[in-house]
């Protein structure tokens, strides 16, 4: 097993003494499991216009006319998007719509269906 870089200060020579991991750096002790359930929250939770929480593979409804940049097409209200994927950024939805394509859509302009 290998031992991961300090969280504080990433330095690569921090060893492990009993139950703790310590840098010998910066002298910053820290617990495995600490880092690893810090690492999980660390993810963001994204959320839908009505509040619920999205995952990958969700079905989900546009709530509003979304117009297209760069084309005269239009996302209607009611358009059911499957199997979306989520993303890190600004759009955080990345999806495939029947007659469009494939796009990316923001979080706040779709409730799950």
């Amino acid at each position: 097993m290998s031992i991961p870089a300090c969280p504080q200060c990433q330095s690569e020579y921090a060893y492990e003494d009993g139950q703790l991991l310590i840098c010998p750096e910066c002298g910053h002790e820290w617990s495995p499991s600490e880092v690893a359930a810090q690492a999980e929250s660390d993810q963001p939770v994204i959320r839908d216009a009505v509040g619920h929480v999205l995952a990958d593979g969700d079905t989900v409804t546009v709530i509003k006319d979304l117009k297209i940049k760069g084309s005269s097409s239009v996302v209607k209200v009611g358009t059911k998007v499957k199997n979306i994927r989520l993303v890190d950024g600004d759009h955080d939805i990345d999806c495939k719509i029947d007659g469009i394509g494939a796009m990316k859509l923001k979080s706040e302009f779709v409730k799950k269906a």
